[in-house]
């Protein structure tokens, strides 16, 4: 546990950070889904639109420091070349 004061702001700060990051991460995963669901549906339509906002997402999560740049990257890359092969 922490004694110094300092220390117990830093978990409380801590503690915050972890919420927010949480949602943030939830957050991606959810558009991720609908990316996944569209695909899963066969709707190319649907899931270029999903795919465009889960990029933005991803794109914004890396930025807040929530993932790696290359981690989102490879996700984006993947999907979007599944998106793809639904044209064909």
């Amino acid at each position: 546990m922490a004694n110094t004061v300092s220390a117990k702001k830093a978990t409380r700060k801590i503690a915050r950070k972890t919420a927010v990051n949480k949602a943030r991460r939830t957050r991606v995963r959810s558009y991720l889904r609908l990316v996944e669901e569209a695909i899963a549906a066969g709707e190319q339509a649907v899931a270029s639109d999903a795919l465009r906002k889960a990029q933005s997402e991803m794109m914004r999560a890396v930025a807040k420091g929530v993932f790696h740049k290359n981690t989102a990257s490879r996700k984006i890359s993947r999907l979007s070349k599944r998106v793809k092969s639904l044209a064909a």
